[in-house]
């Protein structure tokens, strides 16, 4: 079954090559050419990944972003495009729940590759991996939901994986760029504050649900592991 993307791109021109590089490359699109027309769509029917803009009118492509991530307690993959390229403007996108983002102008191969990468990350862990439990934490592979102290937490898609990734080999000192291969499934470009706001945002959760227990450790100079017992 073909994945639906969901464009928001206020731009027509912009808004019509998007569709026709994802209609090319075997996608189902819906094109939405505001923040308020994006959440509409998103109500009759969530689509499998977005393409947001930023500058939209009425609600910006960041108001509707924390919407999907707040009231709709949505963990559909969100790639930002924009203009903007400075490291503050990603950080505070990735720290509200975006997965990915693209600087425009943009290569339709890079446009694509992010796709394939944001929509492996969401593919179902392998049949049969059985639940894994670390402290007060049990994960369920099959069914991607986890639980803190008896209790399921809401977690997006890159925070869940991460999550997945450290429990699968609680002993091991994850390097950040091996995080971002593993997890992101893409090449590392040394995008460290990438990684950074990630886990950050999953540690700040496992606190919230758990404030007894500390569940993710820094290695300085190196990465970061499960916080030992």
């Amino acid at each position: 079954m073909n994945k639906t993307i969901l464009v928001v791109e206020d731009d027509n021109d912009i808004n019509a090559l998007l569709k026709r590089i994802l209609t090319e490359a075997g996608y189902g699109v819906i094109q939405a050419y505001s923040g308020t027309e994006a959440l509409m769509h998103f109500k009759n029917g969530a689509p499998d990944l977005v393409l947001l803009d930023l500058m939209l009118p009425g609600l910006t492509g960041a108001e509707v972003l924390s919407r999907l991530r707040g009231q709709l307690s949505s963990d559909i993959p969100v790639i930002i495009l924009s203009a903007k390229d400075g490291t503050g403007d990603k950080v505070a996108l990735l720290d509200i729940g975006a997965d990915d983002y693209i600087v425009k102008p943009f290569e339709p191969e890079e446009v694509l590759a992010r796709i394939r990468a944001a929509l492996r990350r969401r593919s179902p862990s392998p049949q049969g991996e059985g639940e894994l439990t670390y402290k007060n934490i049990t994960i369920f592979p099959d069914l991607r939901k986890v639980t803190v102290c008896g209790r399921e937490i809401a977690l997006t898609a890159i925070e869940y994986d991460l999550l997945l990734t450290f429990m699968r080999n609680p002993q091991k000192v994850y390097p950040r760029e091996q995080l971002y291969e593993e997890v992101w499934k893409d090449g590392y470009y040394g995008t460290d504050h990438t990684v950074n706001v990630h886990v950050s945002n999953l540690r700040k959760k496992l606190k919230e649900a758990d404030g007894q227990e500390d569940y993710i450790q820094s290695v300085y100079g190196i990465g970061f592991r499960l916080a030992k017992s």
